[in-house]
């Protein structure tokens, strides 16, 4: 049986946005476990994929303070279909990231991120897949929006997407 994943992170609601976008809410509805990696400012928006969300695996970032790291670990863990997943929210500079998250993560097959906004997929020569869904909220200096969708199946991450997001109208 395959499981389907969203992937979001740093979605700053409410202070990049009121809400998130109809896009991303319709692919919670679609996904069997939403993983987030942190930065979502608002213990509201916590509460509310967790009531959408088939099952929520998130962890804090560094813009989430009271409640939320309260509620949230710094690096969550799971196993879902025998796929080992981890979730933290920074990972350091860009220049030496496969090795260090390798050492950091060598119990994972698959280490989600955030904080850069930048969008990124890459697996270590130790065989670590490294995933950054962007975020759907604060695009920064990317090109657009975005998050990610995923398939684990038999224990394989496989469909591995980026969705960019239209650009937001103004108003």
């Amino acid at each position: 049986m395959a499981t389907r994943l969203l992937l979001l992170a740093d979605t700053h609601v409410p202070k990049r946005a009121r809400d998130l976008p109809a896009d991303v809410w319709r692919a919670v509805a679609e996904a069997d476990v939403v993983v987030h990696a942190g930065d979502w400012v608002d213990v509201r928006l916590l509460d509310e994929l967790e009531a959408r969300s088939r099952r929520l695996v998130a962890c804090h970032g560094n813009n989430d303070h009271g409640e939320l790291r309260e509620r949230l670990p710094e690096v969550a863990r799971v196993e879902i279909e025998g796929l080992r997943l981890a979730v933290v929210h920074e990972t350091g500079p860009s220049t030496g990231r496969d090795e260090r998250m390798s050492a950091a993560y060598d119990d994972v097959d698959v280490l989600v991120f955030g904080h850069s906004h930048i969008p990124w997929d890459t697996t270590t020569a130790s065989g670590l897949r490294l995933l950054n869904p962007g975020s759907p909220t604060d695009r920064r200096r990317q090109p657009h929006c975005t998050y990610m969708t995923a398939v684990v199946d038999a224990g394989k991450l496989r469909d591995v997407t980026l969705h960019r997001l239209p650009p937001r109208s103004a108003g």
